[in-house]
């Protein structure tokens, strides 16, 4: 708690009280902070990239985290270049859904413009995904992140969307479902793991009944889908990146980079809508 306070304490000094850093994204961003090494560093990066991304956006709650995304992945000679190819991806979006793409994809767009697929490759497979997506899940703005987040995933359209339709049913007849709001682009993570659906199912169930036990996540504590995405995190978490796991040694260190950021874009747009929801139902009661 103490290096919380302190990486709150930056915060307060390094941003204006109006500051959007200070918003709904306020408490994710001090934890993202804290787990780091150099947390003053990191926030100076990022308020450079954030100065470079509010040359080409309007200022919203979800600029700070698309800025610290890239501020942890590229150097800062590259953000001014990364900055503008965010705009253009986003504005792909926006071209192919209008009503759909809002300022939280503006995450999803910072992470699609470090990929080394062309801007054009990137909108063709999100499209892809999300048509094929659609056609089992009927939310548009969850099926369009969860569509992105696959997009930053290895392999076809087709085979990315068929294993995250199969797990959900596979949860589901376990007598788990996986949310199908904000949650469902935490789904996508788990899909692109290279593990047996099976043994991932497992894996899941085990961490969600862990989780079940612990203080503020039982029968009193958040719901059941927002405690499995929860779990899901943390399944994930503990395979991206780690050398002892199936995705170092059965898949190329461009894959597992890949999975990193898409468990950071499905991470931050999750913790964000959350936050947001949270503070809208605070404001009316």
């Amino acid at each position: 708690m103490g290096q919380m306070r302190r990486c709150k304490d930056i915060l307060n000094e390094q941003t204006g009280v109006f500051s959007n850093f200070r918003g709904t994204v306020k408490l994710p961003m001090i934890s993202m902070l804290a787990v780091d090494g150099n947390p003053e560093g990191k926030l100076q990066k990022t308020l450079q990239v954030y100065h470079s991304l509010k040359g080409f956006f309007f200022s919203s709650s979800y600029l700070p985290l698309a800025s610290m995304i890239i501020a942890d992945i590229t150097s800062p000679g590259l953000y001014d270049e990364i900055a503008a190819r965010t705009r253009h991806i986003y504005d792909l979006m926006k071209a192919e859904h209008p009503f759909l793409t809002s300022g939280e994809d503006s995450v999803f767009a910072s992470l699609l413009a470090l990929s080394e697929l062309t801007d054009e490759q990137i909108a063709k497979e999100t499209e892809l995904c999300y048509k094929i997506l659609k056609t089992e899940f009927y939310s548009g703005n969850a099926v369009q992140s969860l569509s992105h987040v696959l997009a930053l995933g290895e392999g076809s359209a087709q085979e990315k969307c068929k294993r995250t339709i199969e797990l959900y049913k596979s949860l589901k007849g376990k007598g788990y479902k996986y949310g199908t709001s904000y949650e469902l682009s935490s789904l996508g993570v788990l899909a692109l793991l290279p593990m047996e659906q099976d043994a991932l199912v497992e894996e899941l169930v085990e961490v969600d009944g862990f989780l079940s036990g612990q203080k503020g996540f039982g029968v009193w504590g958040i719901g059941k889908k927002q405690r499995l995405m929860y779990a899901g995190m943390l399944l994930a978490s503990s395979y991206i990146g780690q050398e002892s796991s199936p995705v170092m040694t059965t898949a190329a260190i461009s894959s597992t980079i890949s999975l990193m950021a898409a468990q950071q874009a499905a991470m931050c747009a999750a913790v964000a809508a959350s936050a947001a929801a949270a503070s809208s139902s605070g404001s009316g009661d």
